[in-house]
């Protein structure tokens, strides 16, 4: 479970911020993860819930924003939704590979108090 890894990494990360900003604790981390990004948001959850304990974001809430997957088709120049690596442009039919949204595992914001 790698969810856990990336969690523990996200609080380090988080606690490292609250410290340097001269605060007492973590109140809130806000990550945003791609639909496409093999994370599992309820096993990200879980791992929060872990891996927080002792530390100064033991209280924290964890918000997770959800990034659709969007690739671009070169020939009408356009994004449209997609379902994987490797679609079919709604619009012209043609084949698309370039994902431009939806790997994405990003910390957005660490709220610190």
């Amino acid at each position: 479970m790698h969810e856990v890894a990336i969690m523990t990494e996200a609080v380090q990360m988080a606690v490292e911020t609250a410290r340097a900003s001269g605060a007492k604790r973590v109140s809130a981390l806000r990550l945003r993860i791609g639909q496409l990004s093999g994370t599992v948001p309820e096993a990200l959850q879980f791992a929060w819930d872990v891996v927080r304990s002792g530390t100064m974001a033991e209280n924290a809430r964890l918000e997770i924003e959800s990034v659709a997957p969007i690739c671009w088709c070169a020939t009408c120049q356009a994004e449209f939704e997609c379902q994987d690596f490797l679609n079919e442009c709604p619009r012209c039919h043609n084949w698309s590979g370039d994902l431009r949204h939806g790997r994405e595992l990003d910390i957005v914001s660490v709220e610190v108090n």
